[in-house]
């Protein structure tokens, strides 16, 4: 039996392994701290670093710097739609009533019912929760808009009720854009996700499997509005989802995919 140390420079066995991790550790510091940041460029809004500090409970006067807390603070409405049947039940005729009033400056851009509009999503039949928080979050500029703002801005939290109940009382207009999505990749996307790259399926959120947190009815949509939407999640230009939930699937998603998935919902109801 060999009498030299294990735990010796001379062994080298021992010197192999201490360097193999050496190495992993000196990978894993520069994949994580030099190339992920390369490639998220947003991570500078809440730095990787910053985040692994909060995590481990460190003073945010510690690492926080100016360059971390610049730019628009994500939104701070979170709507709990109530679970069904309640989330689909009719609001109160005083509420539709007073809803409808005011949504006649709205159907220029948003059509009635069935006319679908190309560039503005159609509010027909879309959840109550899910209007009311995109309009206090239009009011505060967590969602930036050349148009919307001026409209509502004289609006009360009443009246963005009342908006957002009358529109999910009108029936859902059918799909007007015509054909199929033949690519099965787009077809699991939706369903299945990519857990691999982070991408959870849209139907676990946006109906059809599931719903959660104020998602939207995504049915019938416009194929360019929704791809124009995704675009501005994944680039950072849109920053109104709670703990960046879009932002973290969009990012992660090819142009390809972003107008496969657009596309196939704009053609389902």
């Amino acid at each position: 039996m060999s009498d030299e140390r294990v735990f010796s420079l001379r062994n080298r066995w021992f010197t192999s392994s201490v360097g193999g991790v050496i190495v992993m550790a000196i990978v894993s510091i520069l994949i994580g701290f030099v190339w992920l940041p390369s490639r998220h460029p947003d991570f500078t809004q809440r730095g990787l670093w910053a985040t692994i500090c909060s995590a481990a409970g460190v003073p945010s006067s510690w690492y926080t710097q100016s360059e971390n807390i610049a730019g628009p603070a994500p939104s701070d409405v979170i709507v709990i739609p109530p679970p069904p049947p309640l989330g689909r039940e009719r609001p109160d005729a005083l509420s539709v009533g007073r809803g409808a009033t005011l949504a006649q400056n709205c159907s220029m851009c948003h059509g009635v019912e069935s006319l679908i509009q190309v560039t503005a999503p159609v509010l027909a039949g879309q959840y109550a929760d899910v209007i009311y928080k995109q309009l206090r979050d239009y009011q505060s500029g967590q969602r930036a808009n050349s148009i919307m703002p001026p409209i509502i801005h004289n609006l009360n939290d009443r009246d963005l009720h009342d908006l957002a109940n009358y529109f999910s009382t009108l029936p859902r207009p059918p799909a007007v854009e015509r054909g199929t999505v033949k690519d099965a990749s787009i077809r699991k996307l939706v369903n299945e996700g990519s857990p691999m790259r982070n991408i959870a399926p849209c139907a676990a959120c946006h109906g059809e499997r599931d719903r959660k947190g104020s998602a939207p009815w995504l049915g019938g949509q416009s194929s360019v509005y929704m791809a124009a939407q995704l675009r501005a999640f994944a680039n950072g230009d849109r920053h109104n989802d709670i703990n960046e939930q879009m932002r973290n699937v969009a990012r992660n998603m090819t142009p390809e995919e972003i107008s496969g998935v657009a596309k196939y919902y704009a053609v389902r109801p």
